[in-house]
């Protein structure tokens, strides 16, 4: 995310004075509020739904992850990479290409 994203996120929360409300509890239960609003989008079809809508939800649960990140005191590169490094190593091309199989089953 650019820095110029961050710090408007970051403006648009502290001018309202709402950061007295973002618990990190609080942040994942909108984190989740968010993320099933974004599954709605395709609740009646995978194929026919609403971009525009899609986007906004999206831009819903991205803020509040950024939210958390700056709750936790987190980097967003540093979390992402230490999780892709668990990834590469639980679903290794050999083994899980092509596949949609859970790391203990492959």
């Amino acid at each position: 995310m650019k820095q110029e994203t961050i710090d408007r996120i970051r403006r648009f929360t502290s001018d309202r004075d709402w950061d007295q409300f973002h618990s990190p509890a609080n942040l994942a239960k909108s984190i989740s509020i968010e993320a099933n609003e974004l599954l709605e989008c395709f609740q009646w079809s995978d194929t026919d739904y609403d971009i525009s809508h899609v986007k906004e939800e999206l831009a819903d649960v991205l803020v509040y992850c950024r939210d958390m990140l700056d709750k936790l005191g987190l980097d967003e590169d540093e979390i992402i990479n230490a999780k892709m490094t668990m990834n590469e190593a639980k679903y290794p091309v050999e083994k899980a290409k092509g596949k949609a199989d859970k790391y203990n089953l492959l």
